[in-house]
């Protein structure tokens, strides 16, 4: 768990966000944060195994293929895939500052696996709605 006070330090060095299960559907939550995210300022880079550009962006089919290092690792899948996923972060050359699953998604094995390696967890929240509930207005 994480307090207000730690995740707001944490949020504040953020700059590159991940998102996967990214799609630029309308009405789906993954679409409203990711395009909150963007106007917001953050490098968001979508990740998704079928979908070739969401928001208008380059989309990648692993977090493996991204070339650069991410600061979050955003999760829009359903639990059960949060561990597969902690185990390919696992392979960056670079990990996350932050492990993030979003509301509604928990997972022990993913959140014990990030934690281990000194990543911050973050389960069932919504990124947007904790960036502007800590009143986080963007990257500084």
């Amino acid at each position: 768990m994480l307090f207000d006070d730690t995740l707001r330090d944490a949020l504040r060095n953020v700059r590159t966000i991940a998102v996967i299960g990214a799609k630029d559907k309308a009405g789906q939550p993954v679409d409203m944060v990711g395009r909150y995210l963007i106007t917001a300022g953050y490098t968001v880079i979508p990740v998704h195994p079928i979908r070739k550009n969401v928001w208008g962006l380059p989309t990648y089919t692993s977090i493996l293929d991204i070339p650069v290092p991410v600061d979050v690792v955003n999760l829009f899948r359903a639990s059960e895939f949060c561990l597969s996923h902690a185990e390919e972060v696992c392979r960056l050359a670079t990990l996350p500052s932050i492990f993030w699953m979003q509301s509604g998604i928990r997972n022990q094995g993913a959140g014990r696996l990030m934690a281990e390696r000194g990543v911050r967890v973050v389960e069932d929240k919504c990124i947007m709605v904790e960036l502007q509930r800590l009143g986080i207005k963007g990257p500084a």
